[in-house]
């Protein structure tokens, strides 16, 4: 099934590990096979990496970023969702946390990540964390 990006004028995204940027006009983008496609809104710097639900996206992000290093990342992961399950009583959070564990096992990367969204909501509750005070890093772009 083809993958339709409607891109902003000036928006970067990440197209299997090349980073591109649309023109100043906006544009629709059609991908028709199977591809590693990141928008900079889901994007994360490593400086960004600055909460727990934030340390388990990282690495999930680069797996299905850079499939030469998933073991290295995959070790990350591993550590940063374990700290995570081990501070955390919510039973819907749990579930979340076996479901992103379950689509990285099985390597739908992406679908981790959407997952690992609900984390950043659920965290944002319980420590009152704002992400919009980060500072925006352009580094890697």
């Amino acid at each position: 099934m083809p993958l339709k990006l409607s891109l902003k004028p000036g928006e970067k995204f990440v197209l299997n590990g090349a980073v591109l940027t649309n023109g100043d006009k906006r544009a629709s983008l059609v991908i028709q096979n199977k591809a590693c496609v990141l928008r900079e809104k889901d994007i994360m710097q490593p400086a960004n990496a600055t909460t727990p639900a934030r340390r388990i996206y990282l690495p999930i992000m680069m797996m299905y970023l850079d499939e030469d290093a998933v073991e290295e990342y995959y070790n990350e992961f591993a550590l940063r969702m374990t700290e995570f399950m081990g501070a955390v009583q919510n039973r819907q959070v749990l579930s979340t946390c076996i479901e992103i564990s379950r689509d990285v096992m099985a390597g739908s990367y992406y679908k981790a990540l959407i997952a690992c969204r609900k984390l950043f909501d659920f965290e944002q509750e319980r420590l009152n964390y704002d992400p919009e005070s980060l500072p925006r890093h352009a580094a890697g772009y």
